[in-house]
């Protein structure tokens, strides 16, 4: 009998272990798991370290990065702005920022900070896939969208000029012989509450001024490519600060976390 109380005592404290081991990985102010990379601490050095335009068809922005390094407005650190003075007018593609490594499977940790009502920017999964950042909109266009095809199972914004948190694990495409036999998959929590289960993306959204494959068979057409983390300027003071990937494989495995 002591013997059995032990194996479930040591049960529930393993699976307590384990839940909170997952909570610990999302939400604001998570700490970069063992093997991740920090991309953004917030300061310009690691900024320009990391990351670089992406020169799309609409690239329109000049060297070096002009996303200015802010006062984090909650705890006065630091903190980059998407507020590039070539995206102004909304032009997404005319100065987006992509990091520097290039990724297949991830799991990628991005906090941001919305300044403004109705501020607008994104993060694209390998430099292809939004997930939507948009003050005042909820739908499959709006805020936390796995953009025009998955809406958030539930609203978890912490609201205008409070820091909130993406941690989002994704599975790139698979390809054999070079025919595509298994779409993108990625699983969101957003401010650690999950909101995409292991979700399908169909396509790239936004045609070729969105990001890699936009242009292909209307979005249709992913092809065999790793690409980057993308964050989008559209002339918004949308901030962003501790960024970190960890790369995967997740062959056989599902993104759910």
């Amino acid at each position: 009998m002591i013997y059995k109380t032990f194996q479930r005592l040591s049960l529930s404290l393993a699976l307590i272990g384990a839940f909170t081991l997952v909570q610990a990985q999302t939400g604001v102010g998570a700490k970069p798991e063992k093997g991740a990379k920090i991309y953004l601490d917030g300061t310009k050095k690691s900024l320009h370290k990391n990351w670089e335009y992406w020169q799309g068809p609409r690239f329109a922005a000049e060297n070096p990065i002009k996303w200015p390094e802010v006062k984090d407005p909650v705890d006065g650190g630091k903190a980059i702005s998407s507020n590039d003075p070539a995206g102004a007018g909304g032009k997404y593609g005319a100065a987006d920022i992509v990091t520097k490594d290039k990724f297949e499977d991830f799991h990628a940790h991005v906090e941001f900070f919305i300044k403004n009502e109705g501020g607008n920017s994104g993060v694209y999964l390998q430099n292809r896939y939004e997930v939507q950042i948009l003050d005042g909109d909820y739908g499959d266009h709006g805020l936390a969208a796995l953009i025009n095809e998955h809406i958030p199972t539930s609203e978890e914004y912490n609201g205008l000029g409070k820091w909130n948190a993406y941690d989002i694990v994704f599975k790139a495409a698979r390809f054999e012989n070079g025919k595509l036999v298994a779409k993108p998959r990625a699983t969101v929590y957003f401010n650690g509450v999950k909101i995409h289960e292991d979700k399908e993306i169909q396509q790239v959204w936004g045609g070729p001024n969105s990001g890699l494959d936009g242009g292909n068979d209307g979005g249709k057409g992913i092809t065999d490519t790793p690409g980057g983390l993308k964050l989008q300027a559209e002339g918004h003071d949308v901030f962003y600060r501790n960024i970190w990937i960890k790369k995967l494989d997740l062959d056989g495995k599902s993104t759910d976390f």
